[in-house]
């Protein structure tokens, strides 16, 4: 992420030095970002964030993505008179930076592959701790406390329908036709069902129909917010 940041100041300064911008509190504004915080990634004390950086390249097209991000080619495109190509790589990149943030109840469509645009609205994190993570979600509620807060972060990673298996005993994302549940899952009665378990003692355990269930992913990793 150092190398990005260092590449996003050079972007400042190649605009600061044409003109196009005047200062570093007008870049910020530009890119959506506070001048407080602008001036914190001039002095590197700061990475730049995902958000930033797809402003960046929205506001300025003429900088290339993938310069920015990998440091590939050069910092101004060339005229490739393709513009429906160069907006599909775009994409491209930006869904391969980062893991996104997905409101929970958007868990099925996600899923499922179906949220191509929603992706890409999504506030996305570089944790190299949770590589392997599809996607993060926030907790609601105090059902599994004190495992997880209400407000706390959890990484999923996706699972597949079609070969269901539990780790008994572990936490899972599940998106079922009650809506979407962060449980720890146990052993049922039969091999139809799961015990649904919160670590809250006030919520009872209910069991649950495997066929009720239209998405799955276990939690393997969770960002505390103090």
């Amino acid at each position: 992420m150092k190398e990005i940041t260092l590449r996003f100041i050079e972007v400042y300064n190649h605009f600061l030095l044409a003109k196009k911008v005047d200062s570093a509190s007008d870049f910020a504004k530009k890119v959506g970002i506070s001048t407080s915080m602008m001036n914190e990634i001039l002095k590197e004390r700061t990475n730049v964030g995902i958000k930033p950086i797809q402003n960046t390249v929205h506001v300025f097209p003429e900088i290339c993505l993938e310069w920015l991000i990998k440091g590939e080619g050069m910092m101004i495109k060339r005229k490739s008179g393709n513009e429906v190509s160069d907006e599909l790589r775009k994409n491209e990149i930006i869904q391969s930076i980062g893991i996104p943030l997905i409101p929970i109840e958007a868990m099925a469509g996600y899923s499922a592959g179906e949220a191509t645009v929603l992706e890409l609205d999504c506030e996305r994190f570089l944790i190299p701790t949770f590589k392997g993570a599809d996607y993060l979600i926030q907790v609601k509620g105090s059902s599994m406390y004190p495992k997880y807060n209400s407000g706390d972060i959890v990484a999923c990673k996706n699972l597949s329908l079609a070969d269901m298996f539990f780790q008994w005993n572990k936490v899972y994302v599940l998106d079922t036709i009650q809506g979407a549940l962060i449980k720890r899952i146990k052993k049922g009665s039969s091999e139809e069902h799961i015990l649904i378990v919160s670590d809250n003692l006030n919520y009872d355990p209910f069991e649950l129909h495997k066929s009720q269930i239209r998405a799955i992913a276990i939690v393997i990793g969770v960002i505390r917010l103090e």
